[in-house]
């Protein structure tokens, strides 16, 4: 498995092309060889995919905005293969536990799911702690793993999201195996705050051992509030602890 960083972590430094180039840069500097592409401003493919030979970075999973996703998948599939990315993400679903709602939204990205695979990407999906609520007879996670076929959708599963509900990561990574490529890496603290990995209470060493059967090729590390320290320095934290378990 390869660890990664999540850009969404320093978002804030990527509102402009040149403010993302130095971003990509510094993120590079710390170690990382991979990266996901989310939050940024907007870009080109083929200018993303000169910014990340530069950088000698590899951008292995986005999030596309819904909109973008949900008008032209087919074209959102095929500017990842401009910047060589095999899985295009959905960040967000806002979840209200309806019926109606669960309709509406395998009535949205059924087809994307289908037309994004059929341009030869896979279509992931990324938890936060909604999808974790009771929904029938299980949990929203457990039908939209019933409802969408593997061959169609994965998911970037996240662990501080996870724990937010209640729920065990490496747990739910076990469950979901060979359908979590891609997984993002955030610690819990004692006050549900996000933490720098291995600065919080997550059992990370069970983490790793579930993801490595389930299949994950990448472990992305993402936090998206950074208790007001410099995000590139909590990447950097993370980025030690993960290489002194032996990961890069």
């Amino acid at each position: 498995m390869k660890i990664g960083a999540q850009l969404y972590t320093v978002r804030d430094f990527c509102k402009t092309k040149k403010k993302f180039a130095e971003t990509l840069e510094r993120v590079a500097d710390i170690g990382y060889k991979t990266v996901q592409v989310s939050g940024t401003c907007k870009y080109e493919p083929e200018w993303l995919e000169e910014q990340l030979k530069k950088c000698d970075l590899k951008c292995v999973i986005t999030h596309i905005p819904a909109d973008d996703l949900v008008k032209n998948p087919s074209k959102v599939a095929r500017d990842h293969y401009v910047f060589d990315c095999n899985y295009v993400g959905l960040g967000w679903y806002g979840f209200d536990g309806s019926e109606k709602d669960m309709e509406k939204f395998l009535s949205k990205y059924l087809p994307v799911a289908k037309a994004i695979k059929q341009e030869g990407r896979y279509f992931m999906y990324h938890n936060h702690e909604k999808e974790f609520r009771r929904y029938k007879d299980g949990i929203v996670l457990e039908y939209l793993a019933e409802q969408f076929s593997p061959e169609f959708m994965g998911f970037t599963f996240d662990t501080y999201w996870a724990q937010t509900a209640g729920a065990d990561p490496a747990y739910w990574i076990e469950k979901l195996s060979g359908r979590v490529p891609c997984i993002h890496l955030k610690d819990h603290r004692f006050d549900r705050k996000m933490a720098v990995i291995g600065e919080g209470n997550i059992n990370f060493d069970r983490v790793f051992y579930a993801a490595e059967k389930a299949g994950t090729e990448y472990m992305l590390v993402e936090q998206d509030d950074c208790n007001r320290e410099n995000p590139f320095d909590c990447l950097r934290r993370s980025y030690e602890f993960l290489k002194s378990r032996g990961f890069e």
